[in-house]
């Protein structure tokens, strides 16, 4: 006689006792996520939100940086860019808004950003962070 774990109906029930076993861990390794999200918008929101927005069209004092990374430097429509990053000739990547958050001026000289207080790299990576999840929503 075979027991009933190598049968059809029982290879069911492992792969359902799997699948609930992950369900039932899914939610703790995903409640430290909120954490890093929250740790990221916080970082934009205390270095960047006075002029800039996340949500496309919400042009400020600066361009809206909806989907920013990909995005041609100097490029939105319906921004009055300055001359020196209407002319940048790159696309954003995570290296360049970083360094760009960190030092403007080593970036694109000319160009009309005036950060108060500073950005370390460390807060800039955190800002590209929730940059790249708030342009994929």
């Amino acid at each position: 006689m075979q027991s009933r774990l190598q049968t059809p109906q029982g290879t069911w029930l492992r792969v359902f006792a799997g699948a609930v076993a992950l369900l039932l861990t899914a939610p703790a390794s995903r409640a430290q996520q909120p954490a890093r999200d929250d740790a990221a918008q916080q970082a934009f929101n205390n270095s960047c939100r006075t002029c800039h927005s996340v949500k496309e069209g919400d042009n400020r004092l600066g361009p809206n940086l909806n989907k920013i990374v990909g995005r041609k430097a100097g490029s939105l429509p319906n921004y009055n860019y300055s001359s020196s990053m209407k002319e940048a000739g790159f696309v954003w990547d995570q290296d360049k808004l970083t360094r760009f958050m960190v030092k403007p001026d080593e970036v694109v000289s000319g160009n009309k950003m005036q950060p108060y207080g500073g950005v370390s790299a460390e807060e800039a990576g955190r800002i590209v962070a929730y940059l790249e999840a708030a342009g994929s929503q």
